[in-house]
């Protein structure tokens, strides 16, 4: 299987597992972690984890949202800027997930670099 591909379940599979039990950062760790296990080249080491947690915090938001009418993201819709409007909340949510996965991503495959040149 694609290195890519295999970053990108691996991501989300610990994403999922550590949201369980951790903060909303665990994100980060997902990401790092999975990077380090799978290493890649070039723009995917930011893509591919943004990509993963953007899918995983979309779905979890959607699926936790339409189990009350998306009530709770209509209120906090309305306190920013978005017009109320809770889809547009969901995908900024997804957006700032998937900024933050991307760049520990990247940091990771900093860090792998660094501990193999020394």
């Amino acid at each position: 299987m694609n290195k890519n591909i295999l970053n990108l379940i691996s991501t989300i599979v610990l994403a999922f597992i550590f949201s369980f039990f951790m903060p909303w950062w665990s994100v980060m760790l997902a990401a790092f972690l999975a990077a380090l296990l799978f290493s890649l080249k070039g723009s995917p080491v930011f893509f591919m984890p943004f990509l993963a947690i953007f899918l995983f915090w979309m779905g979890y938001a959607l699926l936790l949202s339409s189990d009350n009418d998306f009530t709770l993201a209509k209120k906090i819709a309305v306190l920013l800027p978005l017009g109320g409007n809770p889809y547009i909340l969901i995908l900024v949510t997804a957006i700032v997930g998937g900024l933050a996965a991307g760049v520990s991503g990247v940091f990771a495959k900093q860090c792998a670099e660094l501990v193999k040149k020394e």
